[in-house]
């Protein structure tokens, strides 16, 4: 399948859409259409063209989401560069390595940030500069950036002396092979890898949420997932400028109760999220309903659960916005009691799955298609995938894929590239799964995380973790082996157990013994739980709000 030219798209769209509204921050005054956004490009080529960048060249971008993020990334490559976004979430050091291993030679990045990296360090950068306005916040010694920015209106209407028009949108001709965007992976088992993608990969996401009408010109969006992490970045951000959608920048921490004032304002045509959101609103929102006495005995007569679940959906369909088509939830598994509630209330939701290294997309089923526990299906004409297994015998194998959206390998690293990819050319994911025969894959767990029990059982420790963050006072938890035997670390919602006056060792021992002997009656005999031990703060987690396993397996 030949994609459109992942350049042209968005030339395309400014001058379509140029007066339709493009970006805005949310809960402020700054917003742009999308004439003024293509502008706000224009200012940036002369920029760029002025200290002679080349075709290829890095760009880096840090911070929060918002409206100047997008302009920085857009002007980088429509410009012919290479963008690379980095997770504000990422520790300075960890900043330090992308940026010069991604031989970065200009940043834009929050005021914040920018205080906690240390320049000498970021030895290739020429200019630094700001998402509040564009100012320079460094340069290298001998560059001239900042008495250029200075005279960037003079600039402008010396090169648009009659303005700047939808006719003088004209991007540079870079075909769909070349690398376009170095994102580096967040990773839920080790360091971070530089994937490189290309315009086809892009255009293969950009393309599929055109042609399936994820977003339409004139409809409305919510970004609240980090744009620097390849899911929100394809749907809510490069394909909504694709097709002429409102994109509106939260830029805070996804709360359920930032999140439902804003869904509440903005009434999103498409709600783009990760569990973590959706099931902490269940939980806020949901659980609190169908845990009341009379409403269990209500849901008990069968003609009435009906109502009371029509009911429960337009609550929970109005606390988001009330105007979206589907709620898309990615990045990670959902908890299986979550998604089977929501798909009895009849709810608008579906799952799809995908990686950073496929830009991300790889299976997705429109939500009146999807079949619940699954991922969806495989993407129809873009990608292929199949289960393999080293012994046939075996219920799963690991599943791997081949088609458009695959990525180009991993920048200046042979070695991960090499192993990541099979003899034949597919992408090895490291999940293990099924696929059935309509191409609807179904994920079991990570092959890194599975657990093999005594007598040769794969134990998925996320699964048991479903179910143990379903009991009373669980925040979160981790399931680990420790000397042949199953050992839960949990982190309990001491907030709670104060406002009960719980909070002692005596009560939370007693929570916790029964939480394990619940659990241990609802898994099988290979899965039960030895112990659970306290963990006294919360997980340290990925920006995709995964927990970062491989620091606690020696805990």
């Amino acid at each position: 399948m030949i994609q459109e030219n992942f350049i042209k798209l968005y030339e395309h769209s400014f001058r379509e859409n140029w007066d339709l509204p493009c970006y805005t921050n949310y809960g402020e005054k700054e917003s742009y259409t999308y004439g003024e956004v293509a502008q706000q490009i224009a200012r940036l080529h002369l920029l760029f063209k002025h200290c002679q960048l080349r075709r290829g060249d890095r760009i880096a971008i840090i911070g929060k989401n918002n409206a100047r993020w997008c302009i920085a990334y857009m002007a980088t490559i429509t410009y012919g560069g290479i963008v690379v976004p980095i997770l504000q979430d990422f520790h300075p050091n960890d900043v330090h390595h992308i940026v010069n291993h991604s031989e970065s030679v200009f940043l834009f990045t929050s005021d914040t940030i920018w205080e906690r990296l240390e320049e000498e360090r970021l030895t290739g950068l020429r200019g630094v500069f700001s998402l509040t306005d564009f100012h320079v916040l460094f340069q290298r010694d001998g560059e001239t950036i900042q008495s250029f920015v200075k005279q960037t209106d003079t600039e402008m209407e010396e090169k648009y002396p009659n303005g700047f028009h939808r006719e003088d949108v004209v991007y540079t001709e870079l075909s769909n092979d070349k690398v376009m965007l170095l994102n580096y992976t967040s990773g839920t088992t080790g360091f971070s890898k530089g994937v490189m993608l290309t315009g086809n990969n892009l255009a293969g996401n950009v393309t599929f949420g055109i042609q399936t009408g994820l977003l339409k010109r004139g409809e409305k969006v919510l970004s609240f997932l980090p744009l620097a992490h390849a899911y929100g970045c394809a749907f809510d951000f490069l394909t909504a400028t694709a097709v002429g959608t409102h994109v509106t920048l939260l830029g805070k921490v996804p709360s359920p109760k930032i999140l439902m004032k804003a869904f509440e304002e903005v009434k999103p045509n498409l709600i783009i999220t990760v569990p973590l959101v959706i099931e902490k609103i269940y939980k806020n929102v949901i659980q609190p309903i169908i845990n009341k006495k009379s409403m269990k005995w209500a849901l008990s007569i069968p003609l009435l659960d009906n109502q009371i679940y029509g009911q429960i959906r337009k609550r929970l369909v109005d606390a988001l916005g009330g105007r979206f088509k589907e709620v898309i939830i990615g990045g990670a598994a959902i908890n299986p009691e979550v998604e089977e509630f929501f798909h009895r209330i009849k709810f608008p939701f579906t799952i799809g799955y995908g990686m950073t290294e496929c830009g991300p997309l790889i299976s997705y089923a429109p939500w009146n298609e999807f079949i619940p526990t699954s991922s969806g299906r495989v993407l129809p004409r873009i990608m292929e995938a199949r289960i393999f297994k080293s012994n046939p015998d075996d219920a799963l194998g690991e599943i791997q894929v081949r088609g458009e959206n695959v990525m180009k390998g991993y920048y200046k690293n042979e070695e991960a590239t090499r192993e990541v990819f099979t003899e034949d050319g597919w992408l090895r994911t490291g999940d293990l799964g099924t696929l059935d025969e309509h191409n609807n894959l179904y994920i079991r767990g990570r092959s890194k995380t599975m657990i093999l029990g005594a007598s040769g059982q794969n134990i998925f420790p996320e699964e048991i973790e479903a179910k143990l963050n379903n009991l009373p006072f669980v925040l979160e938890s981790l399931v680990v082996e420790r000397d042949k035997k199953l050992v839960a670390l949990v982190y309990a919602d001491y907030e709670a157990l104060d406002s009960l006056g719980l909070n002692n060792t005596e009560s939370l021992k007693a929570v916790m013994d029964e939480n394990l002997k619940t659990l241990n009656n609802s898994v099988a005999a290979y899965e039960k739980i030895s112990r659970i031990q306290l963990y006294p703060t919360e997980f340290e987690k990925t920006p995709k709000r995964s927990i970062k396993r491989y620091l606690y397996n020696h805990i």
